[in-house]
């Protein structure tokens, strides 16, 4: 997902996607320790999903601060 697309999500949405990215990175990485991964880059892109989910919340945390 890019962070467009992130951003126009609500905060409900992105703390979904945000446990779901979780819970597959969870998974990616027994598999990993169990047998061979078919796409071993997915795991980065999970990573950097949940990076950009964790700086957009970040972002609106700030945005909410600074307008209170």
């Amino acid at each position: 997902m890019k962070a467009n697309e992130l951003r126009e999500m609500s905060d409900d949405q992105l703390v979904a996607t945000l446990k779901d990215a979780a819970e597959s990175i969870f998974r990616l990485k027994m598999q990993a320790q169990t047998e061979r991964l078919d796409a071993p880059t997915e795991l980065l892109r999970r990573r950097r999903l949940i990076a950009r989910i964790k700086t957009i919340q970040n972002e609106r945390t700030r945005a909410a601060a600074t307008a209170s």
